[in-house]
């Protein structure tokens, strides 16, 4: 009994079996997460060290060196990178795509507790880490915003209550608070009229810090009682310190507001937020690398009712940007895409076949086989994302050819004179090898996707993992399900219709049937030629595959752009932040912008003349135009900004480095010596500005900022009695914005500020209004022990590692490539003959880039290796497998032809594509050599006779699955909806291929067919003249 037999017998268990196997695989449809992309996101640490008023310099080697010493000896580290500003150090640490991020935070704390007794002692708090990558985008972005509340007010409320409740959502990494500053006393002195009292900075550091005080004072019992102690040693607001007596003169108390003023201020003035215009509050929320931006966003807008109850109603909480309506957007339209493709491919079969009930039969195959597969996903942790709903699209093509091929052999036999139920068992039985072969054979393409490692290797396991599942699944049904209804419902003339369309078709597939053959019996003669075709169209694929241009992942329009403003390295915080203000109101005016959030801060990796832009634009469906056009219109508007410069570029959902720059794509120089840098970096990026192929060529290297370097004379400073420390105290208690002491109010804990006048602040001169006490009690102005140079000294300071580095950011001109980029970099540094010492080497998406295109063609090679393993096993033949695998170079040319017309790069997309198609256009070939082999075992022909047989008793199927795949993958080509640059790529490369392959296959599979037949019998007589000559030398002598 055949193996078709029992379920041939049972078609009603079948359709019930059939029927809960689509219901439990829709329950897990409803339950799969919903995503962008897989979870590809190398994991990712920030380590954050601050100490208010150190310069950049001091930062990178008090702050940051320490700890990169420590944390770079953590295994499983793959990068580190820092940034240190004024105020502190940024670093970040990239981990293997296999480490734990929850143990990665584990060791990083370790390392931070080491090297704790590095750094300096007046840290206002020990370095603090975060699971988030700085350069990623965020996931959504609110905005608070009051017309009443002063906005020191509206930065309590967000940091005390909105922050902190939203940190506590599972999958949040960071909520980072910005446009403002923490509430604070700020206490202004003026210097000059401090010494008049006779005294110093420092006498009045520790007059205020005796004055506000917090200790405990203990308890009391008495007379069975007991009592806690309690003073008003704490001074919550400026009023209370403004009366404070700092000294007498004269037998007159002198009150703290005499000499400074002491004003409700925040502790960084230097900060600044604007949501559309009018200042605000800004919340920056970001994930953690493994969590789910759509169940993480679900639970922020669930919190926000019950957060928005908690803060006053004068107080605005909006969202500025939410990521998942993008993603929502693309997922709707590639289900759309699925059903579109769907509905094609079965009114491709109708036209094949003519008649409703073989349609319907093998119709079913793909309902039933995607509900399988989406149980499958859910088994195997797998989201609804963009690419395994491509991969559930692509296969739509290709799920009814296992169908197709059985429900043609079961009517070939019926229209023999077979009852149905004994032509659907000797049909199945006859072409089950067939479909066993064609299924396996093609899942045994993704074999090395789904062995690759890496960041494309975790991206593609999704795709290959769920078409592999679906194909399987094709496969089971249609030997199983797909004969129990042809036995059931099939009749003679099963696939032929007496109505007048259906007879035109045939009639018109009859005159294709036939043209093909004559075609084929000229071809049969003409061997040679059809040899030359193959070996030009070999000749072909290879010069395009090294000549088309190439790229790592298409760039995708998120709805979101990031923008980052670059001023004059002496450019004060109150210029930037008007400036910046300019360029976000160009933006903002432009049609295709929804919002626009935009902050200007001190710290996170960004020098102190740079900002950061968050712009929301409107849906595709409203704007019209992609992302890239909107950018091309806006950057020659932003010229009219001067001393300012705003780089933009889209939000991509695959971004790997964590290096915060200006454009898409990085490349770092690194040196041991830092005067190197210095000479070399500004050369390579003034060459790169002045190629027309790039654009926003940017590099972090900022060296040119304004410094007054204070020059202390040790030794009349000695002679005077003044030590240095003072002179470092006295400035930091000027300019430093130093936290004197910290107030405990009932939910938070502030700062109390010390600095000299605003008015003092704003001129290098007014250095001489500060004095320092000798040892011997006298005041003495800072110009005694001193003097002062104007020099130019760093905005930030970055390292690789533990060296130097030197980060140039750019984007692409529309029509170039990341690999060809990648030329002009490199010859651009070749030109200018830098010495060996400086290395070079792209960062973030361009470095992934580089190392997956080495790797491109290991993988081709490896899908191709993995068939002819696979068909070399069942066929248990050397020959007939390389027949087979002749059809690929045809594919191979049309699908980079069609990529070429369409303007399209090799990406890594692309690529999945020309694999996906290894697996499609070999299905031609494997019809045509099981009904050749078959014919020369069973009816004894010849090969040629054979092979001419197979091919046109296989040209029905053979046109119906290529149109089958063709009209499946059609939708994907033309690339309409959200999210459909991503997915463009792969239809282009499908549907080239198979319409080239079509065409020549048809013709040249015959052709290497007897080539290597002949070939075979060549070996196999030499083989048995070898053998019979050495059985000859064998025999004894007689």
């Amino acid at each position: 009994m055949h193996m078709n037999h029992p379920f041939v017998s049972r078609p009603r268990s079948m359709l019930l079996l059939a029927v809960g196997l689509f219901l439990l695989g829709m329950a897990a449809y409803f339950t799969l997460p919903i995503a962008s992309l897989p979870n590809v996101e190398f994991p990712t640490i920030n380590v954050n060290a601050t100490l208010p008023g150190i310069n950049p310099e001091t930062a990178a080697t008090a702050l940051a060196a320490p700890l990169e010493r420590r944390l770079g000896q953590i295994a499983g580290l793959e990068e580190m990178t820092s940034s240190s500003t004024l105020g502190g150090s940024s670093i970040t640490l990239q981990f293997d795509l296999s480490r734990n991020i929850d143990s990665a935070a584990r060791d990083v704390q370790a390392a931070i507790n080491a090297a704790a007794h590095d750094l300096p002692p007046n840290l206002p708090m020990p370095p603090t880490y975060r699971k988030a990558n700085p350069a990623g985008a965020p996931i959504m972005i609110l905005a608070m915003v009051s017309n009443t509340m002063p906005i020191s007010k509206v930065y309590d409320f967000a940091d005390e209550i909105v922050a902190q409740r939203l940190s506590q959502i599972s999958g949040v990494s960071q909520v980072l608070v910005a446009g403002g500053a923490k509430t604070a006393v700020r206490v202004q002195v003026d210097p000059v009229q401090l010494a008049s009292l006779g005294m110093s900075l420092d006498d009045l550091k520790s007059f205020l810090l005796n004055t506000n005080h917090f200790a405990p004072r203990g308890f009391i019992e008495a007379n069975g009682h007991s009592y806690v102690l309690h003073t008003n040693g704490q001074l919550l607001d400026a009023s209370e310190y403004q009366h404070l007596v700092i000294a007498q003169k004269n037998g007159i108390p002198i009150p703290l507001s005499s000499i400074a003023n002491v004003i409700n201020g925040t502790e960084n003035t230097l900060q600044g937020g604007w949501f559309n215009g009018r200042r605000a509050v800004i919340l920056i929320i970001f994930k953690q690398p493994d969590a789910n931006v759509i169940q993480v966003i679900q639970e922020i807008r669930k919190a926000l009712p019950s957060l928005r109850t908690w803060i006053p109603p004068a107080v605005h909480l909006e969202i500025a940007v939410d990521r998942t309506e993008t993603i929502h957007a693309s997922v709707r339209d590639i289900q759309f895409t699925l059903l579109l493709s769907t509905g094609l491919v079965i009114l491709m079969m109708l036209l094949f076949l003519r008649r409703l009930t073989p349609t319907l039969v093998a119709g079913a195959t793909v309902p039933l086989a995607l509900a399988a597969t989406f149980g499958v996903m859910w088994l195997c942790g797998f989201s609804l994302n963009n690419i395994s709903l491509m991969a559930l699209t692509v296969s739509v093509g290709f799920l009814v050819d296992d169908a197709i091929v059985v429900i043609e052999n079961i009517v070939a036999y019926l229209d023999e004179g077979y009852t149905p139920f004994d032509a659907t068992l000797l049909g199945a039985k006859q072409i089950s090898c067939t479909v066993i072969s064609m299924s396996i054979s093609l899942v045994a393409v993704f074999l090395p996707v789904l062995l690759m490692g890496g960041v494309v290797g975790r991206l593609f396991r999704e795709f290959a993992g769920t078409l592999s599942a679906a194909i399987l699944v094709s496969a089971i049904i249609s030997l199983t399900l797909t004969p129990a209804l042809c036995g059931k419902f099939l009749q003679k003339g099963g696939c032929g219709s007496n109505n007048a369309v259906a007879q035109c078709l045939e009639a018109q597939f009859s005159k294709m049937l036939t043209l093909y053959q004559k075609a084929l019996a000229w071809v049969l003669g003409h061997e040679k030629f059809m040899r030359l075709v193959l070996l030009v169209t070999f000749i072909i694929t290879i010069t395009l595959y090294i000549v088309i241009p190439k790229g790592f992942f298409p760039q995708q329009d998120t709805g979101l752009l990031l923008g980052v403003t670059m001023g004059s390295q002496d450019i004060s915080f109150q210029s930037l932040a008007a400036k910046q203000n300019q360029l976000a109101k160009i933006v903002q005016n432009d049609p295709a912008v929804a919002a626009v959030s935009s902050m200007v801060f001190n710290g996170s990796g960004f020098a102190s003349n740079s900002g950061r832009l968050f712009i929301a634009l409107k849906p595709l469906s409203e704007r019209k135009v992609h992302v890239d056009q909107v950018i091309n219109r806006l950057r020659p508007k932003f010229a009219a900004v001067r001393q300012t410069s705003l780089y933009l570029f889209p939000a991509q959902d695959l971004r790997t480095g964590g290096r915060i720059g200006t454009g898409q794509y990085q490349y770092a120089l690194s040196c041991s010596d830092l005067s190197l840098l210095l000479k070399w970096a500004p050369k390579l990026t003034k060459k790169l500005q002045a190629n027309s192929k790039l654009a926003d060529v940017s590099s972090d290297q900022q060296f040119e900022g304004r410094q007054v370097h204070v020059v202390v004379d040790r030794n009349v400073a000695g002679r005077l009695g003044v030590e240095p420390v003072q002179v470092d105290s006295a400035l930091y208690s000027a300019f430093g914005q130093m936290q004197v002491s910290t107030v405990y109010s009932n939910m938070n804990q502030f700062h109390m500020i010390l600095e000299a006048k605003p008015r003092l602040l704003s001129d290098p001169n007014y250095l001489n209004s500060i004095y320092i006490k000798s040892s011997s009690g006298t005041l003495l102005p800072l110009a005694a022990v001193a003097h002062f140079e104007r020099t130019t000294s760093p905005l930030i300071v970055n390292h690789q590692g533990q060296f130097a580095v030197a980060t140039l950011s750019f984007n692409l001109k529309p029509g170039v490539s990341l690999g060809e980029s990648e030329h002009i970099v490199e010859q651009a540094k070749r030109d200018l003959h830098m010495p060996d010492s400086i290395k070079g080497e792209f960062a973030g998406n361009a470095k992934v880039f580089k190392k997956t295109a080495s790797s491109q063609t290991l993988l081709i090679l490896g899908a191709i290796g993995a068939v002819y393993i696979i068909l070399g096993i069942l066929y248990e033949n050397l020959i007939h497998p390389l027949t087979i695998l002749s059809t690929l170079p045809t594919a191979g040319a049309g699908a980079l032809l069609a990529l070429h017309f369409s303007g399209l790069e090799l990406s890594v997309v692309a690529i999945i594509g020309i694999i996906l198609l290894i697996g499609i256009v070999k299905k031609n070939a494997i019809m045509m050599v099981d009904f050749a082999l078959e014919a020369q075992r069973e009816q004894k022909l010849n090969p040629r006779e054979a092979i001419y047989q197979a091919c046109l008793k296989r040209f029905r199927p053979i046109m119906m699955t290529n149109a089958a795949a063709l009209f499946g993958s059609i939708p994907l080509a033309i690339g309409f909806g959200t999210g459909s640059e991503l997915r463009q790529p792969l239809g282009v490369a499908i549907v080239g291929g198979l319409l080239v392959s079509q065409l020549l296959t048809l013709f040249t599979t015959p052709v290497v067919y007897l080539t290597l037949e002949r070939t075979h019998l060549v070996a196999k007589a030499l083989y048995l003249s070898i053998a019979n000559s050495l059985r000859q030398l064998e025999r004894p002598v007689s």
